[in-house]
């Protein structure tokens, strides 16, 4: 959804994809992305292979149990595709689009954040060249949903998630407590499946599998939360958060029951986050919760 979405925005030049191990395998994850660019006709999108485990733990679990065997909801889309993966590593893309776009690059990590702790870890001038990074993951005030206190892309490499979120970039973080509100309906897929057009035909088929698992367990009805597609969202301008304050931000790290929480300084919310100093990191706390209309209406617009 987040990829076809910025693909169909005017504002957007999407210049690089990187996969990274979590819903699949990162090489099954790069196969993906190529197979949804190939379905829109953008085969020239460079796809690196990123990192198939955590930096500093071992690898738990893939969540296809989430996503369908193939990692796209097992919508029927071609398995086989003609564009194979960029030869760099998701690194080495990451490196050299940054020195191509100094300060005009925009990253968006809909995943564990292990391939950019990596390139930070390479390239330690990366946050001066890299204009910011909008992040969906975590939770500030809400539950986890991989465990009581965890969202899944952090707790699957909390460290390279507190790495990211400690480095000198100006990083935004969309976390549960919003995209767990703004909520695709069985309205919303009937409308992208009655298109004519492909993209919003394959996100229909896509979240069926996504309805019925996640959703049921998560609402009690057949849905879904617009997770990924609402920090491209943020990251577009098409989501003006009603409560987005620059506050301090923690990774807990430890082995305990709150690994991988995201500690989120909201203490001043009472007053509303006024009058505050310094800061690490912009948590997005409240969306008006429109965007899945915003959503469908870009995949089914005709000709984009």
């Amino acid at each position: 959804m987040a990829l076809l979405y910025l693909l169909r925005h005017e504002g957007v030049e999407i210049v690089g994809v990187t996969s990274v191990f979590g819903n699949n395998t990162a090489a099954q994850c790069a196969i993906n992305s190529l197979r949804v660019l190939e379905l829109v006709g953008h085969p020239e999108i460079p796809v690196a292979v990123g990192a198939e485990e955590p930096i500093a733990s071992e690898l738990e679990y893939l969540a296809t149990h989430v996503h369908g065997t193939d990692g796209l909801g097992d919508a029927g889309l071609p398995l086989d595709v003609s564009t194979a993966p960029d030869a760099r590593s998701a690194i080495e893309l990451i490196d050299e689009l940054a020195t191509r776009y100094p300060g005009r690059l925009r990253i968006l990590a809909i995943g564990p954040l292990t391939n950019l702790a990596a390139a930070l870890r390479a390239h330690p001038d990366l946050t001066d060249r890299v204009a910011d990074v909008v992040i969906m993951g975590g939770a500030a005030d809400a539950p986890g949903n991989q465990s009581p206190a965890a969202e899944a892309n952090i707790i699957h490499d909390p460290e390279a998630a507190q790495e990211v979120l400690s480095a000198a970039w100006p990083t935004t973080l969309v976390p549960l407590d919003v995209t767990m509100r703004e909520i695709l309906t069985e309205d919303h897929r009937a409308a992208l499946v009655a298109s004519e057009e492909p993209a919003a035909n394959f996100v229909g088929a896509a979240t069926g599998f996504y309805f019925e698992h996640f959703g049921m367990d998560s609402y009690g009805t057949p849905s879904s939360p617009c997770h990924d597609a609402l920090a491209a969202g943020v990251l577009t301008g098409d989501v003006v958060p009603l409560v987005a304050p620059l506050i301090d931000v923690v990774v807990d790290c430890t082995d305990g029951p709150g690994r991988g929480a995201t500690i989120c300084d909201t203490r001043t919310k009472w007053r509303g986050f006024t009058g505050l100093t310094g800061g690490n990191c912009t948590v997005v706390l409240e969306t008006d919760g429109t965007f899945p209309e915003t959503l469908v209406a870009s995949l089914t617009a005709s000709g984009s």
